[in-house]
């Protein structure tokens, strides 16, 4: 395992990030299986709250938490593949390993930017978008910082 500290720190916010996500993946589980709102920030969609959804469309509900489900534990995997990503990849100067986190992390922000800031989103943006924000942010930086320690390793050379 190379020890070059700019890339250590990389790896392990890269990582840490990866357990952010995981938990993240977790509150749409949780949500969908026993929560109170439709997902963090939502509490309502155009005045009609989950119990309501429930009385009147419990098809609806059912499919929203199909999807929920699907999105937590794509969420999770996530979580888990940055995690290794950084612990194994980027911790061992794999270049593949540090560009694959940043694609993730460019992917992930030009989709959640796309879908939330169009006209007509109305939900709490701190609660809602903020998560998925800062994980990008952290990757992104984490990325850079294992960039500078692969340049100084090639440096070395």
């Amino acid at each position: 395992m190379i020890t070059e500290p700019k890339l250590r720190q990389g790896a392990i916010l890269i990582a840490a990030t990866g357990c952010g996500i995981v938990g993240y993946g977790l509150t749409f589980l949780y949500t969908a299986y026993l929560g109170t709102e439709f997902e963090l920030g939502v509490d309502t969609l155009g005045g009609v709250t989950r119990t309501d959804l429930e009385a009147s469309n419990p098809e609806m509900l059912h499919y929203m938490d199909h999807l929920h489900v699907g999105l937590g534990g794509l969420l999770v995997a996530l979580g888990i593949t940055l995690i290794a990503l950084g612990w194994y990849g980027i911790q061992r100067g794999y270049r593949w390993a540090v560009t694959t986190s940043l694609g993730i992390a460019l992917i992930a922000l030009a989709t959640n930017v796309l879908v939330h800031y169009r006209p007509g989103f109305g939900y709490d943006w701190v609660i809602h978008i903020a998560p998925s924000l800062l994980v990008t942010l952290l990757v992104l930086v984490g990325g850079v910082r294992a960039y500078q320690g692969l340049q100084s390793i090639a440096g070395r050379s």
